[in-house]
């Protein structure tokens, strides 16, 4: 069976939660704490102090694509930005205690990159959706590029099915599930935070935005396109990123729990679509 089929049966169904149309503010901040989302997310305190502290030492994994960012911002700083985009401020004296995201902070990030979106349809623009966490965020960009079609925009699949070698020899190609980039090791999806994946793309099309997250996210802002992006609490480097000016929407959740779960978060960018 395909990579890319066996991955799509794994995955929850698409249910009417995710039909377009208004809910409560309470009931969206219901499903956001109901489907950890928001709430105290995977992610403990002392992970996020040691992904900030590798960023800024410079560590490849950390930098998401990213040039400049290891020294730019304190650790300190870096922390306050967590707890700035996530609506709680995380105690740096914490320890192991959980990383708390505040729903109501979720559904405004996400209601403010809708308006981004609506402007992708309204200008016809060329938009691509890709995510490093193909488990997790699979449904939640789907969703939102039948959306920005409906709307006029043009979803595109740059390098689709390209494979290359790392200097490791390990075997990499991009393959798109529902007009969704992701990245697999020719036999399924896998975690990535590398920006390989998007330079790749890049190199055949520039489009005019690009919503993604992990290292997709970051090549794209590299490389000077606007971007409406996704941040766990322990991923900093978007959140530097956007403190410096270099990029605007960056939603801080929880970005791999069940995919069905973000169906929260859709009807918040359809919000500020509207």
């Amino acid at each position: 069976m395909d990579i890319v089929e066996a991955h799509a049966r794994r995955l929850p169904s698409i249910d009417d939660r995710w039909v377009p149309r208004p809910y409560p503010r309470e009931a969206l901040e219901t499903g956001l704490l109901d489907g950890r989302v928001a709430g105290p997310v995977s992610h403990p305190l002392e992970n996020v102090l040691l992904h900030i502290a590798l960023m800024n030492e410079g560590d490849p994994d950390k930098q998401f694509g990213l040039e400049g960012l290891p020294g730019a911002l304190s650790d300190e700083r870096v922390l306050e930005l967590v707890g700035e985009l996530a609506g709680v401020m995380p105690d740096p004296a914490g320890g192991n205690a959980p990383v708390v995201v505040e729903a109501g902070a979720v559904l405004d990030t996400c209601s403010a990159a809708g308006d981004r979106l609506a402007r992708a349809g309204e200008r016809g623009e060329t938009v691509v959706l890709a995510t490093g966490h193909p488990a997790g965020l699979i449904h939640l960009y789907a969703e939102l590029g039948r959306e920005l079609v409906a709307r006029g925009a043009t979803v595109a699949r740059p390098a689709d099915g390209q494979t290359w070698r790392d200097s490791d020899r390990w075997e990499w190609q991009i393959r798109y599930l529902s007009g969704v980039a992701m990245l697999t090791d020719t036999e399924s999806p896998k975690h990535t935070h590398s920006g390989e994946p998007m330079r790749r793309m890049l190199r055949e099309l520039r489009p005019d935005l690009v919503v993604a997250d992990h290292g997709f996210a970051g090549a794209a802002i590299e490389a000077g396109i606007d971007a409406v992006s996704v941040a766990d609490v322990n991923d900093p480097a978007l959140l530097v990123a956007r403190e410096l000016g270099r990029t605007e929407h960056v939603v801080v959740m929880d970005d791999n729990v069940q995919p069905d779960a973000y169906w929260p978060c859709f009807q918040a960018f359809l919000t500020g679509m509207s």
